[in-house]
């Protein structure tokens, strides 16, 4: 393939690395690695100076050696998973979401002056036909849908921005799986990556999946079977032991999606429960900080520092070359520095709930602009949105990355300023009620968080969205 690939058409650029995709699922050992340097090399041409000539070498480096833990599990992800889910996976999130759409995205944040995501979540529905112990959306009921049209509206005007992954959360996605297996199907160019407690997936489901290709799953799981079905109910650890056999079965890419709280830090991080998921087929997961959101709320549940420390090694190590364990963990309140810190507002996504409403962040429920009657970037530019754009960085220490959780005074600040409303949709929330249950816990985290950020080093950044930033010469 030539370099000229910038040169080419949409479509034509799609053909072709539809094409490479195919030799990489076809071959292995040295044809593979020609065709990843290949790669690197198309991206280093079509992305320019947005990223360092010292990345796209260190990529290089990690190819062309037999040994390298990250190079070795992507042909472990390929080769284990059914062709057409491989090869629409790349050429979705691949080429559209991080070749096409990131240029686009960026292009766009300077016309716009506003943040333009790179992913967006939404809720197709506010059901769900389980109770957690402190999810809010658990207490939601089946009052709040997003309609088709309203959900096509935001994938339609996200790919006119540069958007090509959507991720999908409720309420139980799942519950409205027509809808869903229709707007893939529709928008068959963009990857959808759906949240789900896995009580909906059944062998006719993945059936269809496996037909589309642009669907990939995170289930729910919290360690043991006790640690899990006591927060999600009984049966529901071996409901998402049949999911993973199913996707498994049917080489459909999975991950996991982890609340970590006081009670489960350990059980949800042990060699025996990730090994046991990537045995399963699991092949990354998302651990989510436990956010006391919502007047039902359970602050108890907020980890302790100790814990958090904790989790801050925990998951580097199990990255780390030492570790044989074949899972990528990611966890964004402490992996902050890889994302530039808070990555709401639009910055690098947002969220808009099963009612309409767009939301900065998927736990922090206010917001001054609704998908039913305003445009997709006329929302990226509401006073909410701006706010954010404004003042991100909330905290240069990215161990301190959420205007909520460890910088409580910015959250109140700029809902106020802004008149939003509250959206949880069980009650509304003041936000200084919200604020009064993560003050004790920002000013405990504060001065560990300061001591780790001070004794780490830290890289510079080659490209950054926040507003007046300019890359150091």
């Amino acid at each position: 393939m030539e370099l000229s690939f910038d040169r080419m058409s949409h479509k034509a650029q799609r053909m072709a690395l539809g094409m490479m995709a195919d030799r990489l699922l076809k071959h292995v050992n040295k044809d593979r690695e020609k065709a990843y340097l290949e790669l690197v090399g198309i991206a280093e041409k079509f992305y320019g100076e947005g990223v360092s000539k010292e990345s796209y070498d260190k990529v290089r480096e990690a190819i062309k050696d037999p040994n390298n833990k990250w190079i070795r599990f992507i042909n472990r992800v390929m080769d284990e998973t059914n062709p057409n889910v491989a090869k629409t996976l790349a050429l979705n999130l691949g080429y559209e979401a991080f070749f096409r759409g990131t240029k686009l995205i960026r292009e766009n944040r300077k016309v716009y002056n506003c943040n333009i995501p790179w992913l967006i979540l939404f809720d197709p529905t506010s059901a769900c036909n389980m109770h957690c112990a402190g999810c809010w959306s658990g207490t939601y009921g089946h009052k709040y849908n997003l309609e088709f049209e309203y959900m096509d509206k935001i994938i339609t005007q996200g790919k006119e921005l540069g958007v090509y992954l959507y991720m999908l959360t409720g309420g139980e996605p799942l519950v409205k799986k027509k809808e869903i297996l229709q707007l893939a199907k529709k928008h068959y160019d963009v990857e959808f990556a759906i949240f789900t407690n896995s009580t909906f997936i059944d062998e006719a489901f993945c059936k269809e999946v496996l037909q589309l290709g642009n669907i990939t799953f995170l289930l729910s799981i919290e360690g043991t079977p006790d640690t899990n079905d006591a927060r999600r109910g009984d049966g529901h650890y071996q409901a998402v032991m049949n999911a993973m056999d199913l996707l498994q079965k049917y080489g459909i890419i999975f991950g996991t999606s982890i609340c970590y709280t006081r009670e489960n830090v350990e059980a949800v991080t042990s060699d025996e429960f990730l090994r046991m998921i990537s045995q399963k087929g699991a092949r990354y997961g998302f651990f989510f900080h436990y956010m006391p959101v919502g007047n039902t709320a359970v602050p108890e549940l907020l980890p302790t520092v100790e814990q958090r420390k904790y989790m801050i090694d925990r998951l580097r190590y199990v990255r780390s070359p030492e570790c044989d364990i074949e899972f990528f963990p990611m966890d964004f309140q402490n992996d902050g520095e890889a994302v530039g810190g808070c990555i709401a507002g639009g910055r690098n996504y947002f969220h808009i709930n099963s009612a309409g409403d767009a939301e900065p962040c998927v736990f922090i429920h206010y917001s001054d602009a609704n998908i039913k009657d305003m445009d997709l970037l006329e929302i990226l530019q509401s006073p909410l949105f701006m706010a954010y754009h404004n003042e991100q960085p909330f905290n240069h220490n990215h161990l301190r990355p959420c205007p909520m959780l460890e910088n409580p005074d910015m959250i109140e600040e700029i809902v106020r300023k802004t008149k939003s409303k509250s959206t949880n949709l069980e009650s509304v929330e003041p936000v200084e009620d919200l604020v009064a249950k993560c003050r004790d816990y920002a000013e405990i985290w504060k001065p560990e968080a300061e001591r780790l950020w001070a004794e780490q080093e830290h890289k510079e950044r080659h490209y950054e969205n926040y507003k007046g930033w300019t890359k150091a010469e």
